[in-house]
């Protein structure tokens, strides 16, 4: 029987970037890739390739690398994408409605089924063919419509009570946009992605080049 082992979140973090290369691969019609390749195009190396993807079993042929059509399967399963989950965005401004257009969304097996917002203007307003609902809806909908992720793209005051109402309608995880930190239990998954961190650090290292630049 095969030891637990402990896979790093830089490992787990690296298994979207591989599939979506892969995915990219199979679809110019390429059969076979090469952790060199692979690498070259993610700007990772060949062994840590060999390595994260060693974590999760054996893969590939020595002195032929990997079937594309194969390997991309395989990390799918390992992502958990065959269980095609499905979403509710609540907040449709600009961030929301643009997240509940994404096209990618559909092509990696995840549904949006169900949208909310509190401004009385959107109610009934269909988006990628599905209608937005009022906030007051919001726990009974996200049950009827077993949805397992929710997208919060609310202000930061409106997020933690969101994030309750999610919680209430049995979600499995939330992917939360608003700029402030949120409490859900230990057995609710959570992921903040706070976009002002990211451009501050991109202007962080723009900002050192720049003097860089002036000194020399």
């Amino acid at each position: 029987m095969r030891s637990k082992v402990t896979i790093s979140k830089a490992t787990i973090d690296r298994l979207p970037l591989y599939f979506r290369t892969l995915r990219m691969s199979q679809e110019a019609g390429k059969e076979i890739i090469s952790s060199e390749e692979l690498g070259k195009t993610l700007d990772v190396t060949p062994e840590q390739i060999r390595k994260d993807l060693a974590s999760f079993g054996q893969f590939g042929k020595k002195g032929v690398g990997y079937f594309v059509r194969e390997l991309t399967r395989n990390i799918g399963e390992i992502l958990g994408l065959q269980y095609h989950f499905n979403i509710a965005v609540v907040g449709v401004g600009h961030l929301g409605a643009a997240l509940a257009n994404y096209q990618n969304i559909g092509s990696l097996g995840f549904h949006v089924v169900a949208l909310f917002d509190s401004d009385p203007e959107l109610k009934g307003k269909v988006i990628n063919g599905v209608e937005v609902e009022s906030m007051s809806s919001l726990i009974q909908s996200v049950k009827e419509k077993k949805v397992n992720i929710g997208i919060i793209a609310v202000p930061a005051t409106h997020a933690q009570s969101v994030a309750d109402k999610l919680v209430a309608g049995g979600v499995d995880g939330i992917w939360n946009f608003a700029p402030v930190r949120i409490n859900v239990p230990p057995n609710v998954q959570i992921i903040h992605e706070d976009l002002s961190i990211g451009l501050s650090s991109l202007s962080y290292h723009i900002a050192r080049n720049m003097m860089k630049n002036i000194d020399e």
